[in-house]
């Protein structure tokens, strides 16, 4: 069962009685792969994950939260398996080792959301500081490197 820390409250606006938010899940131009479909693919999960980090801090309840938690599964699914074509279309030589960690990244979402439909976890800081790590980790490292390869097919 996956239960990251407890989030703290955060301080409220009064002057217009909102909650202040940080954008945890920000696309950066560093990001990019340089490959406009998979680059609108990121970004929109990046989207995604914004969404459920919002609907998160402003209390929402868990209706919303789940209906979020699982566009995000699902698209997040439905990219893994673009990238993965994308990448057996070039026979890029690392496509195994960066299924596994599609894999693995589908599996931990996926049972966070049995755990959190069952009411067995929350959302909470922990969770979403792993998700944005996980992110902008594989897209700035692992994604770059399929990118170069890739890139370099299609100038070929």
């Amino acid at each position: 069962m996956f239960d990251p820390p407890a989030a703290s409250p955060r301080p409220k606006d009064s002057s217009r009685g909102r909650r202040f938010t940080i954008d945890m899940f920000e696309w950066k131009p560093e990001y990019s792969v340089q490959i406009p479909e998979i680059d609108a693919q990121h970004q929109r999960l990046f989207g995604l994950a914004s969404n459920l980090h919002d609907a998160m801090a402003q209390g929402k309840g868990k209706t919303v939260l789940e209906q979020s938690l699982a566009q995000l599964v699902d698209y997040t699914k439905v990219h893994f398996a673009a990238e993965e074509q994308f990448m057996g279309k070039y026979r890029y030589p690392e496509v195994t080792a960066h299924k596994a960690q599609h894999d693995q990244l589908t599996a931990q979402v996926v049972e966070l959301e049995k755990e959190f439909r069952a009411g067995n976890t929350t959302l909470s800081v922990g969770l979403m500081t792993f998700l944005k790590n996980w992110l902008e980790h594989h897209i700035a490292r692992s994604d770059q490197q399929y990118s170069v390869y890739i890139r370099s097919k299609l100038v070929a």
